[in-house]
């Protein structure tokens, strides 16, 4: 049991990070009724972005960029977990503006176009930064390992794992008490009653829009120095995020969040014992859970069950 405990750890920490993208994700689905195939790849331009802000590149060998890269690691870190959601948000908006002819179409517009926005996002990411792998650089102080209870546990991992659970408890407090979290939820639900009531809608799908990109971004760049940065891990979050807002049930903020949480466990604690199955055990968790529950664990009722 004591040595099952650092892949619990490991399990929980993945979950809520995980969490961090289906919000995002789960948002979008419920305002704008678009499956937005190029969450996963905004996840990974929001990890380059604050790479980049945090190595200074952007200001190459000018007075600023010697000035820039002199200051604390800690600084320049703090300043890219800033900028690189904001620069993700912004190009979330653009693709937004992209989607509005597909509005009132068949889905099927809208996932061709969002497929397509992925594979042209992370192109620029290969011509931009290159097809190697590449690595995030933290504080030296979230660096390295300590010991508790007998066992070694990263540092990284448990900052990584509080950082999520305060920023999910800060869009949880954003949602539920503030006037643009109410319109939001009140979108979700209805979105033509809330055009009815005078509110614009094509501003809120924007800034949803925007939410979700910088939610999938945040997560991307406290992620990055945990899996690595490469081109194509957008990849390996868009199939987790939309696995985890079936499994929660679509449109419930604490459904995605508990199928999470439920999703890392399985990844970690499977990685325990069978290594080869760690990842196909979210698929053996989305069977048994919808198998059992159609709507997800705290979704609400559909047509398929009356």
């Amino acid at each position: 049991m004591i040595e099952l405990i650092p892949h619990i750890v490991n399990g929980l920490t993945l979950g809520l990070l995980f969490a961090l993208i289906a919000l995002g994700f789960t948002l979008i689905v419920g305002v704008m009724e678009v499956i937005n195939l190029a969450h996963g790849a905004l996840f990974a331009l929001g990890a380059y972005l604050a790479m980049t802000t945090i190595g200074g590149d952007w200001f190459g060998s000018s007075e600023f960029g010697v000035w820039w890269r002199e200051l604390p690691l800690s600084t320049r870190y703090a300043l890219g977990v800033v900028a690189g959601p904001l620069l993700a948000a912004s190009v979330g908006m653009v693709l937004e503006l992209c989607l509005r002819p597909t509005y009132g179409k068949p889905p099927l517009y809208g996932l061709l176009l969002t497929f397509g926005a992925a594979l042209v996002i992370e192109e620029l990411i290969r011509l931009i930064w290159g097809t190697g792998e590449q690595s995030l650089a933290v504080p030296r102080a979230l660096n390295g390992a300590f010991f508790m209870g007998g066992l070694i546990f990263s540092t990284y991992k448990f900052f990584a794992a509080g950082f999520a659970i305060v920023a999910i408890g800060l869009v949880w407090l954003f949602l539920e008490r503030t006037p643009y979290g109410a319109t939001i939820k009140a979108g979700a639900h209805d979105s033509e009653m809330v055009r009815a009531l005078g509110y614009d809608l094509s501003k809120l799908r924007l800034l949803v829009f925007g939410f979700g990109a910088a939610l999938a971004a945040l997560a991307g760049v406290v992620m990055a120095p945990i899996w690595g940065l490469r081109p194509h891990i957008g990849i390996d979050v868009i199939i987790p995020a939309f696995l985890i807002i079936v499994i929660g049930g679509v449109g419930s903020f604490w459904g995605a969040v508990l199928a999470a949480l439920l999703v890392g466990l399985s990844v970690g604690i499977t990685g325990a014992y069978a290594p080869a199955w760690s990842m196909l055990s979210m698929y053996l968790l989305l069977i048994a859970i919808v198998g059992f529950r159609s709507r997800g664990l705290l979704g609400r009722k559909s047509a398929l069950e009356n």
